[in-house]
């Protein structure tokens, strides 16, 4: 892990807050569907996603456009995405900012 990689996490951050759920006014990080971003040594991000059901109706294109957010990042070298659905998504692992957009508190 390079000295670079907080601030490289940072950014894929910030670049995955501009990706929404069709259906949620909220980002994908807030919401809490990314569960991992794991940065190599050669910038390679192995991102952990999961959806808030089996059945979403972006399943087949959101993790590609995520991806391509990802990889979009300066510094990133490449980038994959993995969906799991182990924990199940839940409104529990919302931030308490997206909480409170959606009137949750």
């Amino acid at each position: 892990m390079s000295d670079d990689t907080p601030d490289l996490k940072a950014r894929i951050v910030e670049a995955l807050k501009t990706v929404y759920d069709p259906e949620i006014p909220v980002d994908i990080y807030e919401l809490g569907l990314i569960y991992d971003i794991a940065i190599d040594e050669a910038s390679q991000v192995k991102c952990t996603m999961t959806l808030t059901s089996p059945g979403c109706p972006v399943a087949g294109t959101l993790p590609g456009e995520i991806e391509a957010k990802i990889a979009g990042v300066p510094g990133v070298d490449g980038a994959s995405v993995e969906v799991v659905w182990d924990p199940v998504w839940n409104p529990s692992m919302m931030s308490e900012a997206a909480k409170l957009e959606l009137g949750m508190m």
